[in-house]
């Protein structure tokens, strides 16, 4: 597929941690699952997919590390907050780029470095190119502050609220070509308050992403491996 060409792992790449050259012969962890989180802000999501990760040793149960963080922002907080974890990090800025085809191209080759077994979108907010969701067909993972197929898109909170909805929720689902309409993995229900604003129905789902989205992606990891054809 133009552009979006796999980049072998045997040929040196750069650490983003410390700019060293390496090859995966010199990794020790070259042989793990490779988790791929990209952000485009604060990355409570992905602070909370790599506590859960620690705190319920994925190494060890999955043989699955994170092992990049990436962003189309440089100021995003989140680079902070995975660096701090000894997470690899790297910017990809969509404003660098004329299309958007150019941007998801080089964004693949950035994710491809890291020989992704899973990526995960977490809080990123583009719209992704269907040669670049149909690269990572299968292991493209995204959650959706509503309980799809209930309001796809954005504003999903306020147009709750005016739908007159008593329930509102999340799904984490596989990234299609279609937006937000992939197979769904895991959804939560929250109640929505007489009160709510768009701002505290918000708040309260996404208390309840910070748990649903990592057992989402355990489970994922924990799914038997395609049997290898005869």
């Amino acid at each position: 597929m133009a552009g979006f060409s796999t980049v072998v792992r045997k040929k040196a790449v750069r650490a983003a941690t410390n700019g060293v050259t390496r090859t995966d012969t010199d990794n020790p962890a070259s042989h793990m699952k490779n988790i791929v989180i990209l952000i485009s802000g604060s990355g409570s999501n992905m602070a909370a997919i790599v506590r859960a990760a620690e705190r319920e040793g994925w190494a060890r149960r999955f043989d699955a590390r994170i092992a990049a963080v990436i962003s189309n922002k440089a100021d995003a907080a989140g680079l902070a907050i995975a660096r701090a974890q000894g997470i690899a990090t790297e910017v990809v800025a969509h404003k660098d780029f004329d299309t958007r085809e150019a941007f998801d191209g080089a964004l693949a080759r950035a994710i491809d470095a890291q020989a992704p077994t899973l990526v995960v979108l977490a809080g990123f907010m583009r719209i992704l190119t269907p040669a670049f969701v149909a690269h990572y067909e299968g292991r493209l993972l995204n959650i959706h502050p509503s309980l799809l197929p209930a309001f796809p898109g954005l504003r999903t909170h306020q147009r709750a609220i005016e739908a007159g909805c008593r329930v509102a929720g999340l799904t984490v689902h596989e990234v299609t070509v279609e937006l937000d309409h992939g197979p769904i993995l895991a959804q939560a229900a929250v109640p929505v308050m007489p009160d709510d604003t768009a701002d505290t129905l918000a708040a309260r789902v996404l208390a309840h992403e910070h748990r649903v989205y990592p057992q989402a992606i355990a489970a994922w990891l924990a799914r038997p491996a395609p049997a290898t054809p005869a």
